[in-house]
């Protein structure tokens, strides 16, 4: 099987990516049909839904060259981010339901779920795990502790 591309990062791609983790929405198109809430006017390459248990922490990595936005649909996560190599306490936004967070390349995240969530992560690379595992570092960012957590060879 042939080894999947990951494509190189570019000036031009990096200058439409928003400037803090927390992204503005816009204002929705609204009519008396209801409304449409645009979210990412980019080229990507994945699409997932992810659902996450009360108690859980997903991620503790970083990518190498993906970036995603996560989009909660239901639920809120505790986002906890720093750039790669950095010393600095990560620091923590509280995502609701209705916002959406943006993580560029090389930047540590972890997040925790006080309640049962529902996100939609839009991705720049495949989503198939071969891809996934060549541009993913696992760090510790945040401890797991107590909290519910998965690793590669559990299955």
């Amino acid at each position: 099987m042939d080894k999947p591309i990951i494509e190189p990062l570019t000036k031009e791609e990096m200058e439409k990516w928003p400037s803090t983790p927390l992204v503005d929405l816009g204002k929705p198109f609204v009519d008396k049909r209801g409304s449409i809430q645009p979210l990412v006017d980019l080229m990507m390459k994945s699409a997932v839904i992810i659902e996450s248990k009360a108690g859980s922490l997903r991620a503790n990595h970083y990518h190498k060259t993906d970036w995603h936005y996560c989009y909660v649909i239901k639920g809120k996560i505790e986002y906890f981010h720093r750039e790669v190599n950095s010393t600095k306490k990560p620091e923590l936004i509280i995502v609701e339901k209705e916002n959406m967070i943006f993580t560029p390349p090389m930047v540590e995240h972890c997040m925790k779920f006080p309640l049962d969530t529902l996100f939609l992560t839009l991705s720049r690379n495949p989503r198939d795990q071969k891809t996934y595992e060549e541009d993913v570092v696992r760090t510790n960012l945040i401890e797991p502790g107590e909290s519910i957590t998965w690793k590669p060879n559990e299955f």
